[in-house]
This record gives C-alpha cells, sequence and structure tokens, in this order.
C-alpha cells in the first residue's frame, strides 16, 4: 500500500485548493512546496501583494482627489511608503497563515524542499541542506505555477531593472518608471507607481494594450490611463537596458523599423509575461511529455503522458489565472475520487485591478467575428447610472454579447469601478446558459452599479430604460 494517495507537488492556488478538495474525499495527502512559505506566487509575490497595494494606493488617491468634492475636508494626503509595505506584508502573511491552517485542518502533510518525480508514484524531495527524502503516493499532481518571462539582452537584478517581485518591494517611488509591456501585470503595477508619483511609460509591442480583451474596452481604457498620466509607447520595443549618468538610460525601435530613442528611467519593470515553472521535476526523464511553449500536455482529465501522474493551472495551456487553476485542482482531485470532475473554459472570468477595474467573461467582439457566429451587443454607459454617478464613478461601460438567433450570452465585459465584482453574476448567467432577456428580467437592486449589467441586457433587444 503506498503511504499517500496524492501527492501535489506546488502549493499556490491551484494545489492547495486540489489537495484541500482531495483530503475532504477522503485522501491521504501530501503537499510538496520548495518555498519557505505555502501560497505560492499568487499569495506571496503575485495577487494578494498586488492587490493590497492597488487597494491602498487607490485610497490615497482619492483622498487627495475626491474628498473635496464631497465636502470632505482633510489636509493632503502624505505618503509613508514603508508602512504601506508593511500593511502588503501583513496582508500576505494572513493569508499564507490561512492556507497553513487548511492544512492542518484537513490533515494534509506537508513536505518542504524541491520536488523531483523520481519515477511513477515515487517523488523525491531535496531540503534546503540538500538532505533528500523520497515519497510513494498513487498518484502526483504537478501544480508548480509560473515564472515572470524574461528578455534576452535585459537582465533582471529586481533592484532597478525588476520583474513583478521587484516592483512590490521597491524602498522608494521612482520618479521615472519604465514598463516594458502593456498586459495586465504592467498596467496594474504602473497604476499602484504612478498613484504615488512616479511618470509612467509604458512600452507595447504590439498596436494595442491587454492583447486578447475586447478591443472597444481597451481602446476606451487606454484613452482613461492617458488622462490619469501613463503615456504609451505602442508598436515598439525595448533593445536594451544600460546604466547612465542618472539612472538607467532604455533604447526603445519601433517595431516595424524606423529611429530608436532613449528613455531615461529610475527603474524599469519587465512584465511581458510568465512562462510555466517546471525547474528540477526532471520531466524529460519521467517521460512527461510538454510542447514547444514548455506547457506540460494533459488530456480532458488532465492526465499527462505518463500514467498516475498529472499536472493543472500555469503550467498546462490555457489563461495563467489563479481562479483557473483552482478550478482544476478540484476538478482533477474529484476525477480521482471517480467522480466528473470538470472545467468550462468557456466561463472563466478575467479581471484587470486598475481604476477603474476592466472584468470579461466568455468571447470578444473579435472572437464572433473571426469565427462568423452572428450576434448582437447591448452597452450601457455608467455615466447613466445613478449610483456611478453619486460615488463620482461614471467611466466606462458595460457591453452583452448574446448570440443573434438564440439570445444566449456569448460574452460580458465591463470596464468600470468594482467590475471584477459585477462579472461574477454574468459567470453564473453564462454557466446556467441564459439569454440576455433572462439577465434584462431579473430584479437588480436600486441603486447600485450592477443595474449596469441589467441595462446593458435590456439594451440587447433595444429597450434599454435610463438611457
Amino acid at each position: 500500500m503506498s503511504p499517500y494517495d496524492l501527492i501535489v507537488i506546488g502549493s499556490g492556488p491551484g494545489g492547495y485548493i486540489c489537495a484541500i478538495r482531495a483530503a475532504q474525499l477522503g485522501m491521504k495527502v501530501a503537499v510538496v512546496e520548495k518555498d519557505k512559505t505555502f501560497g505560492g506566487t499568487c499569495l506571496n509575490i503575485g495577487c494578494i501583494p498586488s492587490k493590497a497595494l492597488l487597494h491602498a494606493t487607490e485610497r490615497y488617491d482619492e483622498a487627495g482627489r475626491l474628498f473635496g468634492r464631497m465636502g470632505i475636508e482633510v489636509a493632503k494626503p502624505g505618503l509613508d511608503l514603508p508602512a504601506m509595505m508593511k500593511f502588503k506584508d501583513e496582508a500576505v502573511d494572513g493569508n499564507v497563515k490561512g492556507v497553513s491552517f487548511l492544512f492542518k485542518k484537513n490533515k494534509i502533510e506537508s513536505s518542504q524542499g524541491m520536488g523531483r518525480i523520481a519515477a511513477p508514484g515515487k517523488v523525491e524531495v531535496k531540503d534546503s541542506g540538500d538532505t533528500t527524502q523520497t515519497l510513494e503516493t498513487k498518484a502526483i499532481v504537478i501544480a508548480t505555477g509560473s515564472d515572470v518571462a524574461r528578455l534576452p539582452g535585459i537582465d533582471i537584478d529586481e533592484r532597478r531593472i525588476v520583474s513583478s517581485t521587484g516592483a512590490l518591494t521597491l524602498e522608494k517611488v521612482p520618479q521615472r518608471l519604465l514598463i516594458v509591456g502593456a498586459g495586465v501585470i504592467g498596467l496594474e503595477l504602473g497604476s499602484v507607481w504612478r498613484r504615488l508619483g512616479s511618470e509612467v511609460v509604458v512600452v507595447e509591442f504590439l498596436d494595442r494594450i491587454l492583447p486578447g480583451m475586447d478591443n472597444e474596452v481597451c481602446r476606451q481604457f487606454h484613452r482613461l490611463l492617458e488622462k490619469q498620466g501613463m503615456t504609451f509607447k505602442l508598436s515598439s520595443q525595448v533593445t536594451g537596458v544600460s546604466s547612465s549618468r542618472n539612472g538607467l538610460q532604455a533604447t526603445i525601435a519601433p517595431r516595424d523599423g524606423g529611429t530608436a530613442e532613449t528613455i531615461e528611467a529610475d527603474v524599469v519593470l519587465v512584465a511581458v509575461g510568465r512562462v510555466p515553472y517546471t525547474n528540477g521535476l526532471d520531466l524529460g526523464s519521467a517521460g512527461v511529455k510538454t510542447d514547444n511553449k514548455g506547457r506540460i500536455t494533459v488530456d480532458s482529465h488532465f492526465a499527462t503522458s505518463v500514467a498516475g501522474i498529472y499536472a493543472i493551472g500555469d503550467v498546462i495551456a490555457g489563461p495563467m489565472l489563479a481562479h483557473k487553476a483552482e478550478d482544476e485542482g478540484v476538478a482533477v482531485a474529484e476525477i480521482l475520487a471517480g467522480q466528473a470532475g470538470h472545467v468550462n473554459y468557456g466561463v472563466i472570468p478575467n479581471v484587470v485591478y486598475t481604476s477603474p477595474e476592466i472584468a470579461s467573461v466568455g468571447q470578444t467582439e473579435e472572437e464572433l467575428k473571426q469565427g462568423g457566429i452572428a450576434y448582437k451587443v447591448g452597452k450601457f454607459p455608467f455615466m447613466a447610472n445613478p449610483r456611478a454617478r453619486v460615488n463620482l464613478e461614471t467611466d466606462g461601460f458595460v457591453k452583452i454579447l448574446a448570440d443573434a438567433k438564440t439570445d444566449r450570452v456569448l460574452g460580458v465585459h465591463i470596464l468600470g469601478a468594482d467590475a471584477g465584482n459585477m462579472i461574477a453574476e454574468a459567470a453564473v448567467a453564462m454557466e446556467f446558459g441564459a439569454a440576455s432577456e433572462d439577465i434584462a428580467r431579473t430584479c437588480h437592486p436600486h441603486p447600485t452599479l450592477s443595474e449596469a449589467v441589467r441595462e446593458a441586457a435590456l439594451a440587447v433587444s433595444k429597450r434599454a430604460l435610463n438611457m
């Protein structure tokens, strides 16, 4: 008899949720984690600390910019950056300890060290003192997450040339921040430091920001970010970064050819995406196949090319999102228990936690056009929403895409305050195969921002009531 029913390698959102669900289903579970704390990138150096800083800097910005309009007289807010970083670190610590508590509650054992798949059913764990132990199990789930993508010739030192990790721990506000990449990470962290006083320039290789998201939403969001003070250089690339008398000097060249320019910066943030992290697993020796992007190939049940070895989260294909990994973790645990675990990849929300937020679920207009799908559009601006007006949060709109024949909701895109919470309504509706008519005829509380979702659904059939 194997001592474990399941060993999960990695304790990020996918890994720890998988372990908990498996334990709930009666399995004896162990987790292997290379770092000193549980939670992976998300809890330690990603989702949680970045959201703490986003929240804190939004309040800082509001106090200086909006309080007077609401009749609140306060002195100009001051910044205590070490205290703000302490607030961020305390948030991380609380969440990390929460995972540790859940492991104990569910009787999940843990092993600290670098995991290596020695063979099907065997995981070697080497600790910081180079002591190795071998654990045996019936099944292995690889949930080792992802790492920052790097650019050739630009060495990240996490002091002046930083990844998202270093951008969360800067000791002072950079006067000039250059961001390479106009994706989610770059725009979120750029927002944090811009609100604290940085001059932010974003360089993007493509001709638009947030590739993959609805283009109409992104165009309006681009204008809002410029209004907030960000500068963008699209269709451009950073070809090199060197030290200068005043800090750093970045060379920026037009993507399609032309004269290059140089920009001075105090900090350069490289935010060009993430890549699967499989270091040390020895996948080749184990016989686990990967694709040309380094992602582990799996079937519909998350099984790899080797019997008894499974993979979830950022190491397999699909959006690199914590909640996607969590759903996969639950699904694979249930599959191992003989149940019908499943993930509906057509209904995975995506959120950009800037101000205002962007949230989406389902297909974009561009994807529908490319697929030759006939659709209807309903849009409603927050400017026409009473709660948004009194909250001074009128930027943005809700956009609903529905099938032209069946009225089934195919995609929902929200640019506006609290979009990340409002998108859950759309996800639930789509999970149940709702038509826009179903949302339109569902009573929403007044006055709330969520009424804009209902109005957009009404607008699909050209009967919005407040516009």
